[in-house]
């Protein structure tokens, strides 16, 4: 039987079809919300799987069945489990889901109240759409990944962060939530096209209006989040590396003091563009004289707008992010619990994570027999 669950997605019947990049994300999140997500596993392990077992983060809270999509009596089972469902997910390339039987013309025949999530890089049209590719691909395209470098050097973005959870997962999750409000109102279900290129560019609105009025440049280093002294990262004594966002003059002026600055006439004007090289290399020489964590002494907790740039253990053991409870340990694994914080329908600790097919037999029993409406 399905575990008691907490959150305000408790009774949503969510199916997704097991891959990789964002869409397991997606299915995550709905668990750690409360929805009931079955994971449709392969019996096997396919030869591009990434199956680490235990460490499958991405699966917690979920539960696991293993069928045979290449046979009809699994895409059978599948179609009974899409007969009960709210919603049903997967990242599979344009066509693929089609070819096996279970495309959304047929099952939106089976269920016209389901929402069908797609999850591309391309989408599901246009000349791209058939390419392989991966997140840096899709950010690259869409505009996301230009100001992510200063001038002089490549552009480099945190690793399947801006394209497939940011531009990927997040944007399934928005458009199916919304397409189940919508079948509830209406009774008529629809397939959602979530691409990445689509997501990162949408992302991309912030900085696009800052562009349009001036404020930000295609020239990279030259516009107020990618230039100036006051919004960069700072490499200390040991190695290690901090960050200063003191962008409001306030916040500039309360840094400037902290660092010992206030009089210096090199940092008088801190809009004045053609002084930000000069600005940038005083700092950089200044925070190479301090450790990291001498430096969080001195700025960590101000409004000088700092941080120290830490790793995940040592974020996890950070006193901000352990009073939070922000990380947590399950079976060994470190890992984020669910976020965001519900006041009214609180989320539970975060689920387990499945073994492949384990829950075959209660999904069926739950969804199809005793659970079916």
């Amino acid at each position: 039987m399905a575990s008691k669950r907490s959150g305000p997605l408790q009774g949503l019947r969510i199916l997704e079809i097991a891959g990789l990049g964002p869409t397991p994300i997606s299915g995550m999140t709905l668990a750690d919300m409360g929805a009931d997500v079955v994971l449709v596993d392969r019996l096997q392990p396919g030869a591009e799987d990434l199956d680490i077992g235990r460490h499958a983060i991405q699966n917690r809270g979920k539960r696991s069945i293993a069928v045979d999509l290449k046979t009809q009596a699994g895409i059978d089972t599948v179609l009974r489990l899409v007969e009960q469902c709210d919603a049903m997910i997967e990242g599979m390339r344009p066509g693929v889901m089609e070819r096996l039987g279970l495309g959304p013309d047929v099952c939106l025949a089976r269920n016209p109240k389901l929402v069908y999530g797609r999850m591309t890089g391309w989408g599901q049209d246009g000349p791209l759409a058939q390419a392989a590719g991966h997140d840096l691909n899709y950010v690259a395209l869409s505009g996301a990944l230009w100001w992510s470098g200063q001038p002089g050097e490549a552009p480099m973005s945190p690793p399947s962060l801006v394209g497939d959870i940011g531009g990927g997962a997040m944007y399934l999750l928005v458009g199916l939530l919304a397409g189940i409000m919508s079948a509830r109102e209406t009774g008529k279900g629809q397939v959602i096209d979530a691409a990445i290129v689509d997501g990162s560019a949408h992302m991309m609105n912030l900085l696009l209006g800052l562009k349009s009025a001036g404020v930000f440049r295609n020239q990279r280093g030259s516009s107020l989040l990618d230039g100036p002294h006051w919004y960069r990262t700072y490499r200390c004594a040991d190695g290690n590396y901090v960050t200063i966002a003191a962008a409001e003059p306030r916040f500039h002026k309360l840094l400037l003091q902290k660092l010992g600055l206030t009089d210096d006439p090199a940092f008088s004007a801190q809009h004045d563009q053609t002084q930000w090289p000069a600005q940038h290399e005083r700092l950089a020489a200044l925070f190479a004289t301090k450790t990291r964590d001498e430096w969080s002494a001195l700025l960590e907790g101000t409004d000088a707008c700092f941080a120290p740039v830490l790793n995940p253990d040592e974020a996890a053991a950070h006193p901000h992010m352990v009073a939070r409870g922000v990380y947590g340990e399950i079976d060994g694994v470190l890992q984020a619990n669910p976020a965001p914080r519900f006041s009214g329908t609180p989320l539970a600790r975060p689920g387990r994570i499945p073994r492949r097919g384990q829950d075959t037999a209660s999904v069926l029993d739950d969804w199809c027999n005793a659970g079916a409406t």
